[in-house]
């Protein structure tokens, strides 16, 4: 099968070839909702709970509180879009992160292992689990619904008969310090003005990360325009990279000034860096949205669908395998209810992020910020004084309205297309 231009599964009404004689970018502006919506909701949603709470929530403190507290659940999400865009899902991870957690505690506390190597034998475990599963998928052609549900009770029950009803802790030091530590300031801090000083390393780090954007988005601008894509015209163009840009050097600034970078942060920007690539520009990326999207399809252009959807259970296992060490190490100890409902989280942090329900939709970048969303309701809930039902409630609401949101966009695609 030959096409003339390339495919983007979660290509939006918006951005389809411009009509013969019209110049890309020569349009009247379109907003593309898919895409822009869950970034215009995260922004919202933040400016909300800032007035709500006095603006405490964008102090630097509770910056980097959102970005520890919820980096389990965001390295979750990274392999749970994979899993929903080629149309699974998956509702062990929870389970996996308990299981693997108490595997690294018996490694490291009780066996004494040096901790690079019992972490790598971790890894490898969750690998190993995401295998088990992805065998029975891929291979056998059990549902994963069915399996995965199967792996939430078996491997919380491999959990209860590691621990038994205790923890296991503490974890070295070096683990603790990637969970819960931060940077060192190695060039010392300058002035900011009335901000008061900052890490200039850290602030290295942010230019570095606008200049990446910055180039990212131009380079794909300019793919678009090659092959007649509808484009934002060059002045919105810039406006939103302006914007992204302060917005990132705010937030590394705030945290520069805490206590400089977390190292989660600095793990979490180069498995998003890492899979964005992946999806982008590999082929084994471009499979995903592929088997997700049109599975008859996907076997016909001779993708091996099979090997696809294991090899994506075995990264899942690997991914919640790390969680579980970064989930523990931030507790000092592995207990037997770790991971209590963050397959729910990772999920819900997916479809707000702009994952399709039917597959072949969804973006690493998506998936991170539908996370955040999910942080910063559980945050913000908190600062306000909010009970425990109420963030459920509030939460329950914003998936939903996720959903439906994409059902929406779905109907209006199609009747645009006719």
């Amino acid at each position: 099968m030959t096409s003339t231009a390339p495919t983007n599964a979660d290509l939006a009404v918006d951005e389809l070839p411009a009509e013969p004689g019209t110049p890309a970018g020569g349009r009247r502006f379109n907003l593309n909702l898919r895409q822009s919506g869950i970034y215009i909701a995260f922004a919202l949603i933040v400016l909300l709970f800032t007035v709500l709470t006095g603006g405490d929530m964008l102090a630097p403190q509770n910056i980097s509180n959102i970005i520890v507290q919820n980096s389990y659940i965001l390295i979750l999400a990274i392999g749970m879009i994979l899993v929903i865009i080629a149309g699974h899902i998956d509702l062990s991870v929870g389970s996996v992160v308990a299981a693997t957690g108490a595997l690294a505690a018996v490694l490291m506390v009780d066996m004494h292992l040096p901790w690079p190597l019992a972490l790598l034998i971790t890894l490898i475990g969750g690998g190993l689990i995401g295998a088990w599963q992805g065998y029975w998928i891929a291979y056998f052609g059990i549902p994963a619904f069915i399996v995965t549900l199967a792996g939430m009770l078996l491997f919380r029950a491999v959990t209860l008969m590691i621990l038994g009803n205790q923890g296991i802790g503490p974890f070295p030091e070096a683990v603790r310090t990637l969970s819960n530590g931060f940077t060192d300031g190695y060039l010392g801090n300058v002035g900011l003005g009335m901000l008061g000083g900052a890490d200039l390393v850290s602030l290295v780090v942010g230019v570095l990360a606008v200049a990446g954007i910055v180039l990212t988005q131009w380079r794909a601008r300019a793919a678009r325009l090659r092959y007649r894509q509808v484009v934002d015209p060059l002045p919105l163009f810039i406006v939103k990279i302006a914007v992204a840009a302060v917005l990132v050097m705010f937030v590394v600034v705030q945290l520069a000034r805490f206590r400089n970078l977390p190292w989660v942060l600095v793990l979490l920007a180069v498995l998003v860096i890492g899979y964005s690539v992946l999806t982008n520009r590999a082929v084994f990326g471009r499979q995903i949205y592929a088997v997700g999207g049109n599975l008859q399809a996907a076997t016909l252009s001779g993708v091996k669908v099979k090997s696809v959807i294991f090899w994506l259970f075995v990264n899942m296992g690997v991914l919640a395998a790390l969680a579980g060490v970064i989930f523990a190490g931030r507790l000092n100890q592995a207990n037997p209810t770790a991971g209590n409902q963050f397959e729910l989280d990772a999920i819900a942090a997916a479809f707000i992020g702009g994952a399709a329900v039917q597959g072949g939709v969804g973006r690493v970048v998506g998936a991170i910020t539908g996370g955040l969303i999910m942080g910063v309701i559980n945050n913000g809930m908190s600062l306000i004084g909010a009970q425990s039902e109420q963030v459920m409630l509030v939460k329950g609401a914003v998936l939903l309205a996720a959903v439906a949101f994409d059902v929406w966009t779905k109907r209006r695609s199609a009747a645009a297309s006719r």
